[in-house]
């Protein structure tokens, strides 16, 4: 291990850092706040402020550990207290210092550090502000170091503030002596107001010379008023005492007004009263803690709040106010516009979504970003549902305008997910839990809506987690099946295929329909490996009905997303065509639109190279979300599938009979064949009949059956 060096002025150091008197973390809220500060900012899992001690390294203040010091000869900051500027570790693993080091190898397991020295009036480093991560990083860019040094900077100002009331609490000698030293302007009056002490650091501040000052009264600082407050406050007697901290202008020798912060003490000896006084400029201060909390609190595209403040709007929200309403806005086909835009195109969008959520809401409301291209929303106050569906649908209808980017059209949409406080939770946790279930049902249901939090989403979201711990066991136990629904030609009502169907049949709930489990499935390891199993099953069945007689008969298998993650889809499809003898003109395959609304080349290819084998690609359900006619184009679809809900209410809704027409008309256009699904009356089949639909299915024709029961269907002996 490679331990720091010696300093020759180690004896002086440790005595100023004596002088501050912190020997153990420090429970000032000051402090938490500038490392929890620190840490949004670099967005970094651990932040110390740590002093050097003989010995040890005691974290004054720190997040994301769970112990309070470290021996001094393992310390990083050890090292970065010898530097001149900030230290920077890009990967601990690649630097000979502290690849063996236990800080690298045990816990907080180091990988990147980065710590700037704390230092005083007089250039000792009493410790560091440190941000560490446990993976590796690049370095600090030119911004990310002036922000260390102004946090730095914050961090010493809280530093020395302690170190003077350490000081005037315990004489006004001891005060005075650490005064002549100290960055910050101080100032001695007696109970007349004559100003008995001046430093050097007054002397910059205010450009009077302590001859010339010591012996005028305090007034040609400060307004008349102030006296009189600092003599009531002397009123009492007792020991040293420190004051209220106040804001208010003090006068310079050129006659400027300057703004401070001050800090009073009084001290009463042998019944004579004498006043202390710590000013700072807080000009600087000021516009730097500003700048620092926006970066650390604002989202640097929109403007708006970020997740961190958003929870501290929360909390507020939470203890002051009986009800509030939180939405979770997500967009819909945004990805598109960064594929056809690029980045910059994408942010221009999301600055203009940022806009129109802020003119949605009240002047009092919070509208933050999430991240990507999720926002939130925060309407403290409000509890009417009706308002809240309302404001919803204007942010809907708001973001669904088309906007110009760069000379182009832009239409996305918009999910939305909202809760009610108290009715839906009573912590920020489980209220945001609840808008992420409602928003997920949102997209769920096509996207393009808003939809409040139930309790059943929540117990849909349990029994979720529940079946995705029995997956592996059900594939391994043979547990899944395919049943199978008749595809027939309405000409003369012959069986021209099947939809092959998931179920699974549990060993104590017996059998399930996918709309219990495919949630579980799609979102868990398991998809892959069973979208493979159904694409092999329903193949291999497929091939034994047609080898028996059955010819031109075609098998339709629904595909996960999941099955596009690895990128072989078309080479384990023609690799099951092979095994099972099936033909690729057999097999269909079905898409959503959570798969075609993706768009990107890792789905298309694959979908292509099948369709170029001849393999048929249907998308399932068209007209129910947001699909666009372009996806038409880009898709090698074959066949659009009506969803069932026109079907079935088409005979009584004009409305939903004109969707069935178009989408007819779009197949036409396109040349798609269309099928018809969800038909379940005789009526029904005969307008799809006159409006030319071809083909069907629905119970009208028969439900989803098990293999053995189709295949009498098909009129084969068992």
């Amino acid at each position: 291990m490679n331990y720091p060096p010696s300093d020759r002025d180690e004896e002086k150091r440790l005595a100023v850092l004596e002088e501050y008197g912190i020997h153990a973390t420090l429970s000032e809220a000051g402090f938490n706040r500038l490392v929890h500060l620190t840490a949004n900012i670099f967005n970094a899992p651990i932040v110390l402020i740590s002093l050097i001690e003989t010995e040890r390294q005691l974290f004054a203040a720190s997040i994301g550990v769970a112990t309070c010091e470290t021996p001094r000869d393992i310390s990083f900051c050890a090292h970065a207290i010898r530097q001149p500027d900030i230290m920077v570790i890009q990967d601990t693993h690649q630097d000979v210092r502290f690849r063996d080091n236990p800080l690298v190898t045990g816990e907080p397991f180091i990988r990147f550090y980065a710590g700037i020295p704390l230092r005083n009036q007089e250039g000792f480093a009493l410790g560091t502000l440190c941000i560490i991560d446990r993976v590796p990083r690049q370095g600090l860019s030119v911004g990310d170091k002036q922000n260390m040094c102004d946090l730095a900077a914050l961090v010493m100002d809280r530093l020395e503030m302690r170190r003077l009331e350490r000081a005037r609490s315990a004489s006004q000698y001891r005060f005075e002596n650490i005064a002549h030293t100290s960055p910050d302007a101080i100032i001695c009056a007696d109970e007349s107001g004559t100003i008995t002490f001046w430093n050097a650091a007054a002397g910059k501040m205010l450009g009077y010379d302590a001859n010339e000052i010591i012996g005028r009264n305090v007034s040609v600082l400060v307004p008349d008023g102030l006296v009189g407050r600092l003599q009531r406050l002397a009123g009492a007697s007792g020991g040293a005492r420190p004051g209220s901290t106040l804001e208010l202008k003090v006068r310079s020798a050129a006659g400027v007004w300057i703004p401070v912060e001050l800090s009073a003490s009084t001290w009463v000896d042998q019944d004579r009263v004498s006043f202390g006084a710590i000013l700072r400029d807080i000009t600087e201060r000021r516009r730097n803690e500003e700048r620092l909390f926006q970066l650390a609190h604002m989202d640097h595209l929109t403007g708006l709040a970020n997740r961190t403040l958003l929870g501290s709007c929360l909390e507020q929200t939470l203890r002051d106010e009986d009800a509030a309403i939180i939405m979770l806005v997500d967009l819909d086909g945004f990805k598109d516009v960064n594929d056809n835009l690029g980045h910059a195109g994408g942010d221009a969008v999301l600055v203009d979504v940022g806009f129109k959520l802020q003119n949605c809401v009240r002047s009092g409301d919070v509208v933050a970003r999430m991240g990507g291209d999720e926002f939130a929303l925060l309407l403290p106050g409000l509890s009417d549902a009706k308002r809240a569906a309302e404001i919803a649908d204007h942010i809907i209808d708001e973001i669904t305008k088309i906007v110009t980017v760069d000379g182009q059209p832009v239409n996305i949409g918009a999910s939305v997910g909202i809760v009610l406080y108290p009715i839906h939770g009573l912590t920020i946790q489980e209220l945001l839990t609840s808008a992420d279930l409602a928003l997920y049902q949102a997209k769920a249901e096509g996207r393009h809506c808003r939809r409040f939090f139930t309790r059943e989403l929540r117990e849909l979201s349990q029994a979720k987690r529940s079946y995705q711990g029995e997956l592996g066991r059900a594939y391994d136990q043979d547990e899944f099946e395919l049943f199978y629904q008749p595809q027939v030609r309405l000409a003369d009502g012959a069986i021209v295929g099947a939809e092959a169907l998931l179920r699974w049949r549990h060993p104590q709930k017996g059998l399930l329909g996918p709309a219990v489990f495919l949630p579980a499935l799609e979102s868990g390891p398991w998809a892959e490996r069973v979208g493979e199993w159904v694409i092999r099953t329903a193949c291999r069945q497929a091939a034994a009905w047609r080898d028996r007689g059955v010819s031109d008969f075609r098998i339709g298998v629904n595909l996960f997303s999941a099955q596009f993650r690895t990128g072989t889809l078309a080479q384990q499809v023609r690799a099951i065509l092979r095994e099972t003898g099936l033909s690729p003109q057999a097999l269909e395959l079905e898409i959503t639109e959570n798969i075609i609304l993706r768009q990107d080349e890792h789905m298309l290819r694959p979908l292509r190279e099948l369709r170029a084998d001849g393999v048929g690609i249907a998308f399932d359900d068209y007209g129910t979300g947001y699909a666009s006619l372009s996806m038409l184009k880009h898709y090698p679809v074959t066949r659009l599938k009506v969803d069932q809900t026109f079907v079935r209410a088409m005979v009584d809704s004009p409305p939903d009979a004109a969707i069935v027409r178009a989408i007819l008309y779009l197949g036409s256009s396109f040349k798609l064949e269309v099928i018809a699904e969800g038909v379940e009356t005789f009526e029904q089949c005969e307008r799809l009949k006159k409006k030319g639909c071809l083909e069907a299915q629905g119970f009208l024709f028969g439900k989803p059956m098990p293999a053995a029961e189709f295949a009498e269907r098909l009129g084969l002996e068992r």
